[in-house]
C-alpha cells in the first residue's frame, strides 16, 4: 500500500539522511544497497537513534543525563502512541514504527540501554556487557528486520546477534575514547584477570594488556557475527546485501584493531574508502553464496506497509 507522504515527514527523512551522511560513513555506504523504500526507513531509525544518543552524550553530568533520559523516554512513548511530533528525528521515527509495525518494546529497550550509559554503569561480567550491547544495538537489528519485512523468530535472533557484534567491535575500537568520557565497557572481571585497575586502562603502559583484552572481546564479536551471518538468508536480496556489506565493514574495523595491536589506540582506527568498498564487495559475495538456497526455498514475508516514496 502506498500513500502520499506529508511534507513534514519528507523533510524529516531528508534531515535523517543528512545525519547519517555526517555521522556514519560506513553505514551510509552500506545503506546505499537498500532499495529506496527500505533506505528511507533505515535512515529514519538511524536519525532517531543518533538524536537520542547525542542528547545523552552531551548532557554534561549524570543529573543532566538522567533528566534528558526521562525526556527522551516520554517523547518516545508519545511518538509510539501517535501524538504529533515536532522534532525531525521523532517525526521520522513515529512514521517508520507505525508504517512497519515495529514492536514498541524494541525502542523502549534501547532507551533502557541509554539509561545504563546515563548512570555510568560498568559491567562486571561478559553477560552484563552483552545485555548492554543487546539493548543499544541488538534492538536496532530487530527494528531493522521488521523494516525489511521479516518477523520470523529465527531471523530476529540472528539480527540481534549482528547488532551485538557491531557494538562489541565499536567498544574494542573506542576503549580509550570512552575511558576519557568516564565510561568503561570491558568487563571488570576481565580487567581483574589481566591485572589492570580500571583507572589505568587508558595508560600507555597498559597497551599490551589492552590489546589482549581487545583481542578477547573481538573473538566474542566474531562468534556473534557468525550467528548474524546465518540470518542473511531470511532477508530480501537487496537488504541482505546491505546488511552483509555493513557487517564486513564493521568487522574490518575490528580486524584493523587486531593488526595494529598496541598501536590501535594511537589514533582512531578506521577503514579507508577503497578498503570499505573491498569489504562491501566481500559482503556481496557472501550473499551470492546464498542464491542456490534462495532459489530452492524462495523468501517470503508479510506484506510491507509503506509510505516511503520520498528520495532524500
Amino acid at each position: 500500500m502506498t500513500s502520499t507522504m506529508p511534507d513534514d515527514v519528507a523533510a524529516a527523512i531528508e534531515h535523517c539522511a543528512a545525519v547519517i551522511r555526517d555521522g556514519s560513513r560506513s553505514f551510509a555506504l552500506a545503506a546505499r544497497l537498500f532499495d529506496r523504500t527500505t533506505l528511507n526507513a533505515a535512515v529514519s531509525l538511524y536519525g532517531w537513534c543518533r538524536h537520542c544518543d547525542d542528547r545523552i552524550d552531551s548532557a554534561g553530568g549524570e543529573a543532566a543525563a538522567a533528566e534528558r533520559l526521562e525526556e527522551l523516554r516520554r517523547r518516545t512513548l508519545d511518538a509510539l502512541a501517535g501524538w504529533r511530533q515536532s522534532a525531525p528525528a521523532f517525526i521520522a521515527f513515529q512514521h517508520v514504527t507505525a508504517a512497519y509495525g515495529v514492536p514498541h518494546h524494541y525502542p523502549l529497550e534501547l532507551i533502557e540501554g541509554m539509561a545504563m550509559d546515563a548512570r555510568g554503569q560498568r559491567y562486571e561480567t561478559l553477560d552484563d556487557l552483552l545485555l548492554y550491547c543487546y539493548r543499544v544495538a541488538g534492538t536496532v537489528g530487530l527494528m531493522m528486520t521488521h523494516v525489511m519485512g521479516v518477523s520470523d523468530e529465527k531471523a530476529l535472533s540472528h539480527a540481534a546477534a549482528m547488532g551485538t557484534a557491531m557494538q562489541l567491535t565499536n567498544i574494542a575500537r573506542d576503549v580509550i575514547e570512552d575511558h576519557e568520557r568516564g565510561r568503561i565497557y570491558l568487563p571488570l572481571s576481565w580487567l581483574a584477570e589481566a591485572g589492570v585497575p580500571p583507572e589505568e586502562l587508558a595508560l600507555a603502559a597498559r597497551r599490551r594488556e589492552l590489546a589482549s583484552l581487545a583481542r578477547r572481546l573481538l573473538a566474542v564479536a566474531h562468534d556473534y557475527y557468525r550467528t548474524g551471518d546465518a540470518g542473511l538468508r531470511y532477508l530480501p536480496l537487496r537488504s541482505a546485501c546491505a546488511v552483509a556489506a555493513a557487517r564486513r565493514i564493521y568487522a574490518g574495523i575490528g580486524g584493523r584493531v587486531l593488526r595494529r595491536k598496541e598501536r590501535a589506540w594511537d589514533g582512531r582506527t578506521y577503514t579507508t574508502g577503497p578498503r570499505k568498498l573491498a569489504l562491501a564487495a566481500r559482503g556481496l559475495g557472501q550473499v551470492a553464496a546464498t542464491l542456490p538456497r534462495r532459489v530452492a526455498h524462495p523468501w517470503s514475508a508479510a506484506p510491507i506497509r509503506s509510505v516511503w516514496r520520498f528520495s532524500p
